[in-house]
């Protein structure tokens, strides 16, 4: 797979990231796990190498090397730590809205911002009440002069904690084309973060709510026009929310299997390495199966991406096999652990608790298997990779 999808550059990058989770991420997650907070100094440090300006062209200080590089970097550290990779995907994330929706005047200001690792964005759509029907949500931004008095509330923000700049799509108008988006930075007046809640997982990592109370923004803030806001977070969500978890996913998954082999070559029953025993064979087997099938179609689908080709379908598939896969290996990895695996000292349930919160966001999987039902019927709503297929097709080459 690697000599097909990837080349010398994916190789050396992959060794890079890989070489610095392991020194700087690896000997940091029992402070993180123990404080169960954002880790802050992490954060900043893992972006000023650069990788959050995987995406981001050279010509605004970024990486520019696509897609699947920005999946090997989540997935290096996401195999190290769940929650720095959650923490590089979400500000790629919030990247994404300005590459794609961004004035020229913003792409300037902060795309190197974002590139060279100081400041880290967020996008801010989901609500208490209307969960991940976006276009039931009632947070408002009202035209005032030549600013936008924004009020209301987000929740399950990524790197709610720790973000410099907030990408916030709220109400302008009514139905979907009442939706806007807008660039908030975190020291405006009116903007506060709510309290941080101890989760179940990714601890490090910060994915919590945004409060608004008048709090008054520019109109030059305004991500394109006004109305563009549900193509920001749906074209945000589906291109990139589903391919980075999906990379979020794979990486916890090939750590579960990468430490079940090993508890099983240092384990021994009646007088031989666990691993010789049937069953365990079996489950160790259908986990390696699990993560080549799930590697191949995260893998495809950004390649897709890279090469212009329309590819909502395949992104649903990617998050959908790669979430579920990496949930079954992790309760798999828990049987062959028995009881040695419900202590801290043994990562193992660590990483189940992580894969765990790759379910929701950006859809759960009963909602990608309801859209690929529509591709199977042919009545699917076109496809949000198209435009960015568009934009591939013309980019300058040379």
């Amino acid at each position: 797979m690697d000599g097909y999808f990837t080349g010398r550059p994916h190789h050396r990058l992959r060794s890079a990231v890989r070489d610095f989770a392991e020194r700087e991420v690896r000997p940091r997650i029992p402070a993180m796990e123990s404080a169960r907070s954002a880790h802050r100094e992490l954060s900043h440090l893992i972006a000023r190498q650069g990788w959050l300006g995987a995406t981001i062209g050279s010509d605004h200080g970024g990486m520019g090397l696509g897609h699947l590089a920005k999946t090997i970097i989540i997935e290096e550290l996401s195999r190290v730590s769940g929650a720095m990779g959650a923490m590089v995907q979400a500000s790629q994330l919030g990247a994404a809205k300005i590459v794609h929706f961004g004035s020229d005047e913003q792409k300037k200001t902060w795309l190197p911002l974002i590139a060279a690792g100081e400041c880290l964005p967020t996008i801010a759509v989901t609500e208490p009440e209307s969960g991940g029907h976006v276009l039931g949500m009632t947070a408002t931004a009202v035209r005032d002069g030549g600013d936008y008095l924004i009020n209301g509330r987000k929740v399950y923000v990524g790197n709610s904690h720790v973000g410099d700049l907030h990408g916030v799509v709220a109400r302008t108008g009514p139905g979907s084309k009442g939706l806007t988006a807008f660039l908030v930075e975190s020291d405006r007046p009116g903007f506060r973060v709510g309290a941080e809640q101890p989760t179940m997982g990714l601890h490090g990592f910060s994915f919590g709510e945004l409060h608004f109370d008048n709090c008054r923004v520019p109109a030059a803030n305004r991500l394109g026009d006004e109305g563009d806001g549900l193509a920001v977070a749906y074209s945000s969500s589906v291109l990139y929310g589903r391919a980075n978890l999906t990379a979020v996913s794979l990486g916890i998954h090939r750590a579960i299997l990468e430490e079940t082999t090993r508890f099983c070559e240092q384990r021994y029953r009646y007088g031989k390495p666990l691993h010789e025993l049937p069953t365990v064979k079996l489950k160790l087997g259908t986990m390696q199966s699990r993560l080549m099938t799930a590697r191949l179609a995260a893998y495809h689908s950004v390649h897709l991406l890279d090469e212009g080709i329309p590819c909502d379908a395949e992104l649903m598939n990617a998050k959908l096999v790669n979430v579920e896969a990496a949930i079954d290996s992790a309760r798999n990895a828990m049987e062959i652990h028995a009881a040695a695996g419900l202590f801290t000292d043994r990562p193992i349930e660590r990483y189940l608790r992580d894969a765990h919160h790759m379910f929701a966001p950006a859809g759960t999987s009963d909602i990608q298997l309801l859209r690929l039902a529509e591709v199977a019927l042919g009545t699917s709503k076109g496809q949000w990779s198209q435009r960015l297929s568009e934009e591939v097709r013309m980019a300058p080459t040379g």
